[in-house]
């Protein structure tokens, strides 16, 4: 694939054959004819009155996506959204106006039928062609500082060939392009050049073959590969909390040798040692460590990793939450006014961690912290006065902690609370 160069290939492959084509016809045209790939308005300034106007210049006008080629290639990056998984090219169309200059009579209708004639003849621009042309330029234009890196562009290489097909601009279309380049008209020939495959040289990640394709037939709408459906925390919470079972849903986890949590957000990985109860269930425990290791609260891919066949596969993943819990120990009563107010949680809080205390409704953001911590401070510099006693939770990562017993009909509030006074 071609590299950022390749645009400015394309032009320079274009003078260049343009150049070559006029370079023995001075005598009949009166003079040299220079060849430019610049904006028509510049090329208009930089004419001398009274000095003859032999000259053809190619400006590219507008650059479009290739239709065939835009959605060729796969997503380039991994779920998490980081990963690069390829480099698919970008796929591009150029549009030029080849426009004649010409100081006396049927010198610009000649200057334009040449050209024309030899795009025409050369509808393609072979490897050959483009090697070479890109290969002299540092001769051909040594003044021009892109002559030498344009070598690197590798447009020869491409898996496309470039051709080069006209267009068609109407009367007002091309009264109106005139217009926006605030140049005079004159005679102008628009044609197209397509395609040029541009690809990024990023690090991408690339997956080992396939070893053995192990096909199974069966008389079933039911995918016969191990799947999780659902994930059950316990009580009928939301959202699990450390030290308590998990129940996990679905089909084939016969056999089921780890479950595996995956936050991307703060680096967490961790795989768990699953207790297999059937073919469509298995529970797993969260750990409380302890520790600032400790899983973190927060959202995660959760994941099993099943035999299957000759080798080991893991299922879909599905998110599962787990929650923060204020331990014993948290303040029951509070004075109103500004009121910093320290309690005891667990799982350890993460820096870079959303942590809010909530009393009732009233929410306050976390101090600032720098390493992990189980004893959070929070900081409300008005703090109301409360009715009576109210919930109090916290709130990390948009995950809250447990005040609801969800197996009560109807369910109701457990705690813990405290009283603002």
């Amino acid at each position: 694939m071609s590299s950022a160069l390749a645009i400015a290939g394309v032009s320079s492959v274009l003078q260049f054959y343009l150049t070559n084509l006029y370079a023995p016809l001075s005598a009949l045209f009166g003079s040299t004819v220079k060849v430019s790939s610049q904006a028509p308005d510049l090329v208009q300034e930089a004419f001398t009155p009274g000095s003859p106007e032999n000259q053809v210049n190619i400006f590219l006008h507008q650059v479009t996506h290739n239709v065939g080629w835009r959605n060729q290639d796969l997503p380039s990056v991994a779920a998490d959204g980081t990963t690069r998984l390829s480099n698919p090219p970008l796929a591009l169309d150029l549009h030029y106006l080849l426009t004649a200059y010409g100081s006396a009579d049927w010198q610009a209708e000649a200057l334009l039928g040449l050209a024309l004639l030899m795009l025409h003849e050369n509808p393609v621009l072979t490897r050959n062609d483009i090697s070479n042309a890109i290969g002299k330029l540092p001769l051909s234009d040594p003044s021009n500082p892109l002559s030498a890196p344009l070598g690197t562009a590798n447009l020869a290489d491409q898996i496309e060939m470039l051709k080069i097909t006209p267009a068609t601009l109407g009367r007002e279309e091309m009264a109106w392009l005139w217009t926006a380049l605030k140049a005079d008209y004159r005679p102008t020939f628009p044609f197209q050049v397509s395609v040029v495959l541009i690809e990024s040289a990023n690090p991408a990640v690339t997956a080992l073959p396939v070893l053995v394709r192990d096909l199974v037939v069966q008389a079933s709408m039911a995918s016969p590969l191990p799947a999780i459906t659902s994930i059950i925390p316990a009580a009928g919470q939301p959202a699990a909390t450390l030290n308590t079972t998990v129940r996990v849903q679905g089909n084939h986890l016969t056999g089921a040798t780890a479950v595996v949590l995956s936050n991307s957000l703060r680096g967490i990985n961790q795989t768990l040692v699953p207790t297999v109860l059937s073919d469509t269930a298995l529970t797993f425990t969260p750990p409380d460590l302890g520790s600032p290791t400790e899983l973190a609260a927060g959202i995660y891919d959760l994941s099993v990793q099943v035999p299957w066949m000759l080798t080991a596969t893991t299922t879909n993943s599905l998110p599962f939450a787990i929650a923060p819990e204020i331990l014993a120990g948290a303040p029951t009563a509070l004075a109103s006014g500004n009121t910093t107010v320290t309690v005891p949680c667990r799982p350890f809080l993460r820096p870079g961690q959303q942590a809010f205390l909530i009393i009732g409704d009233q929410q306050a953001a976390a101090d600032p912290f720098t390493v992990a911590t189980n004893s959070p401070s929070f900081t409300y510099p008005n703090l109301q006065p409360t009715s009576g006693a109210v919930p109090l939770r916290l709130r990390v990562d948009g995950i809250d902690s447990p005040i609801i017993n969800m197996t009560s009909t109807p369910p109701a509030f457990t705690g813990p609370n405290v009283t603002v006074t």
